[in-house]
């Protein structure tokens, strides 16, 4: 973990030093800052690994998105928990798991639902309307991890 510390150190350095306005910003929202960089990194990984199991290997559609889900959820579970709020305790992390899980699996449902009502009810174009639901859904995710990670970390403190 400290060569990723190392980098991750690094990287502000340089953007504090190049970009001091923008860094500051940043830093004082930095949750959410990690937030949406590891949910584009999840994403990121969920595209490439359906990518190369439908359109590379030729797995069924169905099988290819059950296994880039679920390797895109272990990458952004892993990031918000690691990364983003600093949780490195490993005394809740079947309760965290089971928690993220369900609130992924609810996003997904949601996704669908969301996109299902604004393309097809009302005829937003698809890509505005996953920018739409992306953001909502985001919003939504922030907001439940926080209260995941933050509550068992207090727990902890507490004990």
């Amino acid at each position: 973990m400290s060569l990723i510390n190392r980098f991750y150190d690094d990287f502000r350095n340089f953007f504090a030093h190049h970009f001091p306005k923008v860094f500051a910003f940043c830093n004082r929202r930095k949750a959410l800052v990690k937030f949406f960089i590891s949910g584009g990194i999840a994403g990121a990984v969920d595209l490439a690994v359906l990518f190369i199991l439908h359109g590379l290997m030729g797995w069924g559609i169905l099988l290819a998105t059950f296994w880039a889900f679920l390797i895109s959820f272990v990458v952004s579970f892993s990031l918000q928990k690691l990364w983003t709020f600093r949780n490195y305790s490993q005394k809740h992390l079947p309760h965290q798991l089971i928690i993220s899980f369900s609130a992924a699996f609810i996003s997904l449902n949601l996704n669908g639902l969301g996109m299902h009502i604004l393309v097809n009810n009302l005829r937003v174009w698809y890509l505005f309307s996953q920018i739409l639901v992306n953001i909502f859904l985001g919003v939504i995710n922030f907001l439940t991890y926080n209260i995941i990670f933050r509550q068992t970390k207090e727990n902890e403190n507490n004990n």
